[in-house]
C-alpha cells in the first residue's frame, strides 16, 4: 500500500478527509469549462466526472499523469445519485470523458440511458464477480465496494443505559424513535442502498415498514454527509441522533486516539452489497484516456489506497487491508442484494411510492 496511517482518526477527521474530496487539487476547472479538449487536438488532459466522496492520494494522481502524460481533471456531481442523473441529462454531450461512482442501485439506469460506451478492461483476479449482472457490453468497470448499514453510537447508547438496535424490524421500536437519521433515496445511492434492503426483507410490504419509520421519527437528510456530519453524535457536527445510515467501514474511523475500541459499531443484519463502478462516456473527447484512467484504478498500488481513501473495500484478490479494518471494518456474510433487472424495472415505481410514504 502507498501510504498506510492508523486507523485511529476521529470522527472529526473523517468528515473533513470526505469533505476535502469535493475541492480536491487533483484538478480544477471553471464553470464555463464543459470539454474535456478541443475538437481535433491532441487530448492533454482525461476529465473525470465523480462524486463528491472521490480522492486519491496524491502520490498516484501524480503517477498517474506521469505514466499517460495528461492532466487529470475532476469534476464533483453530488451523491451517486445526483452524479446519475447529471450523465443522463448530459449523455451523449457529457462533460468528462469517464465516469465513477455510478454503483449498483443507479448502474441499471445509466446503462438503459446510453450513458457509457463499451470498454472491457482487464480485470484483476477477483473483479469479476463484481460486475453488473446484464452489462454484455461492458460499460461499466467494478472498482470498490462496500456495504451500507446502519451504525450506531455505542458510546450513546451506553452512557443512555438503551440496548441498541439489531436489526431493520428494532428500529421501529418506540424505544429509538427520533434517533435515526438517513439520507433520502431519490438523492442518495446510500439512501436509495436502504430502501432496496427494505425491498429485500419486507418485499411487497415494504412501504408499510417505511410508513411505521417514518412514524417512529426517522429524519431524512439530501445526502450522507448531511446524515452523518451533521446529525450523527459521532460525526463531529454536535448532532443528536446515535442511529444513522452509513458503512461497514465506518466504524473503522471513529476509534478514539489512544483507544483499542470503536466507538460506533455496524449493524451487520442490516447491510445492502455496494459496488462502485467506472464508465468511458458515450460521446468523450478522449475515450483513450478515460480508458487508461480505468485501467490505473485496477492497478495494485490504487486498489490498495481505496480503503483509506474513500473507506471502501479493493475489488482485487489478494489487496492489502489496513490492520485496523480487521477488528472495525467488518463485512457482512450474508448482505441483502436485489436483482439488477429487478432495480432497472422497477426503480422509478419504487421511488416514487418511497416519496408518497415519506412525504404525509
Amino acid at each position: 500500500m502507498t501510504s498506510v496511517r492508523a486507523l485511529t482518526a476521529s470522527a472529526g477527521a473523517l468528515a473533513l478527509l470526505l469533505t476535502a474530496s469535493a475541492c480536491s487539487a487533483i484538478g480544477e476547472s471553471s464553470s464555463d469549462d464543459t470539454g474535456s479538449s478541443s475538437p481535433g487536438a491532441t487530448p492533454t488532459r482525461v476529465v473525470l466526472v465523480t462524486h463528491d466522496s472521490f480522492v486519491l492520494p496524491k502520490p498516484l494522481v501524480k503517477k498517474f499523469e506521469q505514466e499517460s502524460g495528461l492532466d487529470l481533471v475532476v469534476r464533483s456531481s453530488g451523491d451517486a445519485g445526483t452524479l446519475t442523473n447529471k450523465l443522463v441529462l448530459t449523455k451523449g454531450n457529457p462533460t468528462g470523458d469517464v465516469s465513477f461512482g455510478v454503483d449498483n442501485t443507479f448502474g441499471s439506469r445509466a446503462l438503459d440511458e446510453g450513458v457509457f460506451a463499451p470498454y472491457a478492461a482487464d480485470l484483476p483476479a477477483g473483479a469479476s464477480d463484481f460486475e453488473l449482472a446484464g452489462d454484455t457490453d461492458h460499460r461499466l468497470t467494478p472498482i470498490d465496494d462496500g456495504n451500507v448499514c446502519v451504525n450506531v453510537d455505542d458510546t450513546w447508547f451506553a452512557d443512555h443505559d438503551l440496548t441498541p438496535p439489531q436489526s431493520t424490524d428494532d428500529l421501529l421500536d418506540p424505544a429509538y424513535k427520533d434517533l435515526f437519521v438517513l439520507p433520502g433515496a431519490a438523492t442518495s445511492s446510500t439512501g436509495m442502498a436502504f430502501l432496496l434492503a427494505t425491498v429485500a426483507e419486507y418485499g411487497d410490504a415494504w412501504p408499510d415498514y417505511w410508513t411505521k419509520l417514518m412514524a417512529n421519527g426517522a429524519k431524512l437528510t439530501a445526502g450522507w454527509s448531511d446524515a452523518y456530519e451533521v446529525d450523527f453524535t459521532q460525526g463531529g457536527g454536535n448532532g443528536d441522533r446515535p442511529i444513522v445510515l452509513s458503512y461497514d467501514s465506518s466504524p473503522a474511523f471513529t476509534v478514539p486516539k489512544g483507544s483499542d475500541t470503536s466507538s460506533t459499531s455496524a449493524l451487520l443484519d442490516t447491510c445492502f452489497r455496494q459496488v462502485e463502478y467506472a464508465g468511458v462516456l458515450e460521446g468523450a473527447a478522449n475515450p483513450k484516456g478515460a480508458e487508461e484512467l480505468i485501467d490505473f484504478l485496477l492497478t495494485p498500488e490504487v486498489q490498495a489506497a481505496l480503503p483509506e481513501s474513500m473507506y471502501v473495500f479493493p475489488v482485487a484478490d489478494g489487496t492489502p487491508l489496513p490492520k485496523a479494518w480487521a477488528s472495525y471494518a467488518v463485512q457482512p456474510t450474508d448482505p441483502y442484494t436485489v436483482d439488477p433487472a429487478e432495480v432497472a424495472a422497477k426503480r422509478d415505481d419504487w421511488l416514487r411510492e418511497w416519496s408518497d410514504v415519506t412525504s404525509r
